[in-house]
């Protein structure tokens, strides 16, 4: 694990976000080898360590600690150790405790090695049915009121999909503060407690995510990552004649609520604006 100046390596590991099998066989062998593991919080790694019998030292690295505990964890780098960096759940760094070390380390010429896995930001995109072409991920929004909506108000014409991080405590005030910038008929994809017991993934419409939560307080409970339709661009209301085709089809075989829905998630359009269209189309 020495690099070839005689310099350890600083590993960024993956952990999973919620099932313990989550996890690569070769992030349990790089975990098993460095001299010392970085982890968020040592307690609730400690639980992912004896599952799988690794007994490496443990050193915690936190928002509240990370600057003061750079420079030994350099120190032992530079001393020839291999250290890995672990947060409580998923990818380090991702809203998570990490970057100052990371950048320090390289600057200082220390080699840094990813060791992929688990993520909450990938796994709720791969099922959102919402484009991932192209994404913003804008991690927490603001605690306070104005500010989270400041921040809404400036991402409302943003035609990327939008990726956030949400807690319990906001979650219903999130929403209905996205209701309030974006408008009722934004397609969106809630995941909740992702790979755990309770995992649940709604869809809907915005103004139909903050009927759906708000009436089942377990909606309420967990980790969250909230998936947001980009922005139509000016001059999206125009349905092009492949996305008219798609529509004609699905309305042979489906009734016109599900099939203006399907074609939305198929083509990205408005379920609003085919909504009306395959009900035009039925008058014809």
């Amino acid at each position: 694990m020495r690099s070839e100046d005689g310099r350890g390596t600083l590993y960024v590991v993956a952990t999973p976000i919620g099932n313990l099998a989550d996890i690569s066989s070769r992030a349990l062998s790089v975990l098993a080898d460095v001299d010392c593991i970085a982890a968020e919080d040592t307690r609730h790694s400690k639980r992912l360590l004896n599952h799988y019998g690794i007994r490496s030292t443990m050193l915690a690295l936190h928002d509240h600690n990370e600057r003061e505990m750079a420079a030994g964890l350099l120190a032992r780098l530079n001393s020839g150790q291999s250290i890995a960096l672990i947060s409580d759940a998923g990818t380090p760094l991702i809203c998570d405790p990490g970057f100052h070390l990371v950048r320090e380390a390289r600057a200082g010429g220390i080699r840094v090695i990813p060791v992929p896995g688990p993520s909450a930001l990938i796994s709720a995109l791969s099922v959102s049915g919402l484009p991932t072409d192209r994404f913003v991920f804008e991690g927490f929004l603001p605690v306070r009121t104005q500010a989270r909506r400041d921040r809404l108000a400036l991402l409302a014409g943003e035609p990327r999909t939008l990726v956030f991080y949400e807690s319990s405590h906001r979650i219903v005030s999130c929403l209905e503060d996205l209701v309030s910038c974006f408008g009722t008929d934004r397609q969106a994809v809630l995941a909740r407690e992702l790979t755990k017991v309770f995992e649940t993934i709604l869809e809907g419409m915005l103004a139909d995510l903050v009927r759906q939560v708000t009436a089942d307080p377990n909606q309420q409970k967990g980790e969250f990552v909230l998936v947001v339709h980009g922005a139509s661009p000016a001059g999206a209301d125009d349905i092009s004649a492949e996305t008219e085709r798609i529509l004609r089809i699905l309305l042979g075989d489906l009734p016109v609520k599900q099939a203006a829905r399907l074609a939305a998630k198929i083509t990205g359009s408005a379920r609003n604006r085919l909504y009306a269209l395959a009900l035009e189309m039925g008058r014809e």
